[in-house]
């Protein structure tokens, strides 16, 4: 196997763990035995734990920042309903493990850890630029930050008020369509 591929199979076997145990079990010597490769192996491609944290959160950034950006260019253009948009984030955050990941990092201490994810954010609405003359900043910051906040305690939160457990996303793609209709 290629350093390259190897790298790779790591990235994609952190993710699985992710998904499946959370952040704190994404170790390098759980990531080794998924892809029966050794600590030392792993070491050599990220320099510790925190290290092959960082690369899974910059390579799932970069995944889902590319996605929606296809999905704002689509919706736009009048070609997607906008709540594309809103799922793909909060699927980021919560069935995909971004907030886990990011709430591992802050508790950690590794707020390094959320360069990633902020900079393919920020790079995002830049690339986007303005929508109907207005900039996005504001509803990109709501947006993900409702995302993170329903990821970590959103099914117990909306439980306890007796809503249903899509509330907040729901919320989130009110104030996106009206957002985008406020436009021009």
């Amino acid at each position: 196997m290629t350093q390259e591929a190897s790298r790779t199979a790591a990235l994609e076997a952190a993710r699985a763990i992710l998904i499946e145990d959370g952040p704190q079990a994404v170790t390098l010597k759980a990531v080794a035995a998924r892809i029966g490769r050794t600590h030392a192996n792993l070491l050599h491609h990220f320099g510790s734990a925190a290290g092959l944290q960082r690369a899974l959160a910059a390579g799932m950034a970069e995944r889902i920042t590319a996605q929606i950006g296809e999905a704002v260019v689509k919706a736009r253009a009048g070609e997607m309903d906008p709540r594309v948009i809103v799922d793909l984030t909060f699927d980021a955050f919560g069935r995909e493990g971004g907030g886990a990941l990011a709430s591992w990092a802050i508790l950690t201490g590794d707020r390094a850890a959320l360069d990633p994810i902020v900079e393919a954010t920020h790079r995002l609405v830049d690339h986007l630029g303005p929508h109907e003359g207005r900039p996005v900043h504001a509803i990109t910051l709501s947006l993900v930050l409702t995302a993170l906040g329903d990821a970590l305690m959103g099914e117990p939160m909306a439980a306890a008020l007796g809503l249903p457990r899509d509330s907040a996303r729901a919320m989130a793609a009110e104030r996106l369509i009206a957002f985008a209709a406020e436009g021009g």
